[in-house]
């Protein structure tokens, strides 16, 4: 009934020509990290920008009304680290997965590739991976020259600091930062050569470790060689002593993150494993910012989704508030662009809409160990720029039944 009555009122206004938004969320519970709500609200858009966020908005000001009573409404969810470059050169071997197949279905409006391409095929990752995605595709731009899956990333000749950073300047709109990853060599060079182009553009880098070896150790890592604001992904791997044969988190970890050092869940197919994860968060040491590391060996295994990743921090002991900000906000200032993640009156539209059910569930680490866990999120709607670009059960939509179907359309 409420449905109906929503759909008359704002069918009024916009036949009165009174309608000042085109979008309401009405009735949910608006939590928004940056702004410190946490509580019901409206949220009214308009020309593709958050209007207004307010108690009781009248419905009888907008186009259309969505009911959202007993959902949660945030701000676009952000993954800080996917891959999302697929190239045919590499194939069968490229992992990359299409963007929007899924993004939105995720409740995520903004994805950050994490160096799946280097400067020099950084127009080409542009082209196929950027320019024609409805999803936001923001990079951390590899400091190896050709990205990564290539076999050339221990290749110490492919290590352009001049390139990387000419590269990011002239694409400032889609470069956040630089990435680290898989580096192999027995020194410090690669995260050394990142840091130099971060420092050159004021911009984070984030480190994929690999293994440990003889030079190479977490404490260096953490404290000596990345700065405050540099993101060490994959932090519950426990590839490289995250965890201590004591059952005690490495106190180098403690420091950094009083060094400002990001700690990001990169959960991906071989760096997320509850042994790690439960004592981490038992010990007071969750997450800054929760990520999926989505590609083709994570998304049907134990990471599955954004939502899903959430669910398990969630479950782990974070409150729901803070699993928001580590997806949103938090997420945002991490790569520097404060118009992200936020519900703030004139940003971007870029709305989701969880539902959170109890129950009893189960959730996979890398290895395919089950936990257990009362809580799961779920994405009921997506709104990207002010559309709905998600609608898990139809609470945007018309009735079939009053929907008028355009047949002709279908005809030939």
């Amino acid at each position: 009934m409420l449905r109906i009555v929503l759909g008359i009122l704002a069918l009024s206004a916009a036949l009165s020509g009174q309608a000042r938004y085109d979008l309401l969320l009405k009735g949910g519970h608006v939590i928004d990290p940056k702004s410190r709500i946490n509580g019901p609200r409206d949220v009214a858009i308009a020309g593709g920008k958050i209007a207004r966020v307010a108690a009781n908005i009248p419905a009888s000001e907008a186009r259309r009304v969505v009911p959202v009573e007993g959902l949660i409404v945030t701000p676009g969810l952000i993954d800080i680290h996917v891959h999302v470059f697929q190239r045919p050169d590499l194939l069968p071997r490229d992992s990359s997965v299409q963007t929007d197949a899924h993004s939105f279905r995720s409740g995520v409006t903004t994805v950050v590739d994490a160096g799946t391409a280097g400067w020099r095929n950084f127009a080409e990752f542009r082209k196929r991976a950027v320019d024609g995605a409805r999803t936001r595709v923001l990079a951390l731009l590899n400091i190896s020259a050709g990205g990564m899956g290539t076999g050339t990333e221990d290749n110490l000749d492919q290590l352009d600091v001049e390139g990387a950073v000419r590269a990011a300047r002239a694409n400032k709109d889609v470069v956040v930062g630089f990435k680290s990853a898989h580096f192999g060599g027995p020194g410090w060079e690669s995260v050394e050569a990142a840091v130099k182009a971060g420092r050159e553009t004021d911009l984070p880098v984030m480190v994929d470790f690999g293994y440990l070896n003889a030079v190479r150790n977490l404490p260096t890592l953490l404290l000596d060689k990345l700065r405050p604001g540099d993101i060490y992904t994959h932090c519950y791997s426990g590839h490289r002593e995250e965890l201590l044969e004591n059952g005690k988190i490495n106190p180098a970890m403690f420091t950094a993150r009083k060094r400002g050092i990001v700690f990001d869940v990169g959960f991906g197919a071989g760096s997320f494993y509850w042994y790690v994860a439960a004592p981490a968060l038992q010990q007071g040491l969750p997450p800054d910012v929760i990520s999926t590391d989505l590609h083709t060996g994570s998304m049907n295994a134990g990471m599955k989704t954004m939502t899903n990743v959430m669910s398990s921090i969630l479950n782990l002991g974070s409150s729901l508030e803070d699993v928001i900000a580590m997806s949103t906000w938090q997420a945002a200032r991490t790569i520097k662009r404060p118009d992200l993640g936020t519900l703030d009156e004139g940003a971007e539209a870029d709305v989701t809409i969880l539902r959170v059910d109890k129950g009893r569930f189960g959730f996979l680490d890398s290895a395919g160990a089950a936990y257990p866990g009362a809580q799961r999120i779920v994405a009921e709607m997506t709104v990207r720029r002010g559309r709905v670009v998600w609608d898990l059960n139809g609470r945007a939509a018309e009735s079939w039944k009053t929907f008028r179907y355009d047949r002709k359309k279908w005809t030939k």
